[in-house]
């Protein structure tokens, strides 16, 4: 049943816009750190991740956006915090890539570790691809909401970290990011690194989770000031990366909770697609001279 009402939201969207559409598994075989039996497809409780490639129908930008959705790295939130802001870049003409990452959470690792792979992976394929979908290796960025947001974060922050050993040549491909844009972060500060901040993150630091190594990239956060995950996460990610000299910015709305939820349709919140295409081209990634 579950198989059917995706395929069916699937077909629902392809009829609904033009432009290109394929599906490619994240890894060539059993993901690192998970064995083949736990796949759907041999009974199991898990699915093999995969990343959708969406070309717009009409390309205007070199720049390649990919997307990760929430849901407590124990679902995948893909029409509330995928289609939306999927549909939006390629209305503006930019590709977009929607990584479906491996949830649940696995036993006896970190929360995110199996996601983080997957990320780095995929980060590696798109640049890979390159030349085949007119993108640019260097215009390459990630975009993420509450725990895909702290996945963003790991993305743009650890690229130099391998989260996993190489199993292809396809790793031999460098996985930075160019630029990265958090959507209310989950598990950003010590007060809240698993759930809602206990503190509201007013005397609080970030997780041991993030290097803030040498190719963090610019950064675009968005925030709701009435979030129990604490907006205060992403004023700290923006002062840690002002103290690096790396571009930032920050939006907070007040009054705004988790994933907007009490904020209707025509809230100035909802336009946050607006407020980060206006910062990407702020940046140069939206000018694409051989288009």
């Amino acid at each position: 049943m579950k198989k059917l009402a995706f395929l069916f939201v699937l077909f629902c969207s392809l009829c609904s816009l033009s432009f290109g559409f394929e599906s490619y598994p994240v890894w060539p075989s059993t993901p690192p750190g998970d064995k083949a039996e736990q796949y759907e497809e041999n009974g199991g409780k898990f699915y093999k991740p995969v990343l959708e490639w969406w070309q717009p129908e009409h390309q205007t930008s070199d720049a390649c956006l990919i997307i990760c959705c929430g849901g407590a790295y124990m679902g995948l939130a893909y029409d509330y915090e995928g289609v939306m802001p999927r549909d939006y870049f390629l209305s503006k003409g930019i590709t977009v890539v929607m990584l479906r990452y491996r949830i649940p959470r696995r036993e006896g690792v970190p929360k995110h570790q199996a996601a983080w792979q997957d990320v780095q992976r995929t980060i590696r394929f798109v640049r890979s691809h390159a030349d085949e979908w007119k993108i640019s290796p260097e215009k390459i960025g990630v975009m993420g909401f509450s725990a895909g947001g702290h996945l963003t974060l790991m993305a743009a922050t650890t690229s130099q970290t391998p989260a996993y050993e190489p199993v292809d040549d396809l790793d031999k491909v460098p996985c930075h990011l160019n630029f990265a844009v958090p959507i209310y972060p989950a598990y950003v500060l010590k007060d809240g690194p698993d759930g809602a901040n206990t503190g509201k993150g007013n005397d609080s630091s970030l997780v041991d989770d993030f290097a803030f190594d040498e190719k963090t990239p610019p950064m675009c956060l968005v925030h709701g000031d009435g979030d129990p995950y604490s907006a205060m996460g992403s004023i700290t990610v923006y002062h840690k990366l002002r103290t690096m000299n790396i571009p930032a910015e920050v939006h907070v709305f007040a009054l705004a909770n988790h994933a907007f939820n009490n904020c209707g349709p025509d809230a100035p919140m909802r336009r946050y697609p607006d407020r980060v295409y206006d910062w990407l081209g702020e940046l140069g990634f939206l000018k694409s001279p051989e288009m």
